[in-house]
């Protein structure tokens, strides 16, 4: 099977590229021409794309593959910010439009559990998508866009939502990341929120296992869930990396307020994941 992937310099996509090495896959990676080829590209054929502004022979030079993993997103972690729906939205749905023209059969596309908007509770994916910020309805209506490709082009689409991930690699934004710089510079305190919102989290290298398994299944599974389907605080999720870690600093519960773009409690329902991947419930 030929792969393909996007976004393989971001958070994600270095570990999915470790995925595939696992299990001895080597992939056709599409890098913008500004970035940086890293020595896990090194098994791995590279070709050079703008992907807000494709050649048109993209799919081809991309080696035709039987199935591309797309990770690539811009404008991220600003979440409102309207580049999402300006700019990334009719860039990536004519670029992937294009690549599906083409020939693509296999298409697997990450999306994210903010198209669920500020519901609260247990996330299905059968529940309606209900996007809050900009980031999460460009998204969605991504997904909406290659739902409705689908009726003049026939081709497989696995759209993965994901919901809170951590890990090697992670952006400097986020939550671990921050703790450990805090770690880093011997503050005495970690200034958070008040903790108490309930999460999902995953491991990044069990988000890649997930995602190139469902590449591999060759089948069209729709929306699914890349979760752990545990809810856990924020604030219990800190305290462990701080007690694995045996780190010397206190937590300063209640310093930043809580976000407004997300519910107070919210965890993916990962029953139709198990299903694709064939896990026992």
């Amino acid at each position: 099977m030929k792969v393909a992937v996007t976004g393989a310099s971001g958070f994600v996509g270095r570990h999915v590229l470790v995925e595939l090495e696992r299990r001895s896959v080597a992939a056709t990676v599409a890098l913008r021409p500004s970035s940086v080829v890293l020595p896990s590209f090194a098994r791995h054929v590279v070709v050079r794309m703008d992907l807000r502004n494709p050649p048109p022979n993209a799919f081809e030079l991309m080696g035709s593959p039987d199935v591309l993993l797309h990770l690539a997103w811009g404008g991220l972690p600003n979440y409102k910010s309207p580049q999402h729906i300006e700019q990334e939205l009719p860039a990536q749905y004519r670029f992937l439009a294009g690549l599906i023209e083409s020939g693509l059969k296999n298409l697997i596309v990450t999306g994210t559990c903010f198209e669920y908007g500020m519901q609260s509770g247990p996330l299905r994916e059968d529940m309606e998508a209900q996007p809050a910020n900009p980031y999460g309805l460009a998204k969605d209506t991504l997904r909406r866009q290659l739902e409705y490709l689908k009726n003049n082009q026939s081709f497989l689409l696995t759209w993965a939502r994901l919901f809170y991930l951590y890990g090697s690699g992670q952006a400097k934004e986020s939550l671990l990341p921050q703790l450990n710089g805090a770690v880093e510079r011997g503050d005495k305190v970690f200034n958070m929120s008040g903790g108490e919102q309930l999460r999902d989290y995953l491991s990044v290298t069990d988000v890649a296992k997930y995602l190139v398994s469902l590449a591999m299944g060759n089948r069209d599974n729709g929306i699914v869930n890349i979760c752990s389907g545990d809810p856990v605080s924020v604030r219990r999720m800190v305290e462990g990396w701080i007690e694995e870690n045996d780190w010397p600093i206190k937590i300063n519960l209640g310093y930043y307020p809580y976000p407004d773009y997300e519910p107070m409690a919210f965890w993916g329902d990962r029953q139709k994941l198990n299903c694709c991947l064939g896990v026992d419930q």
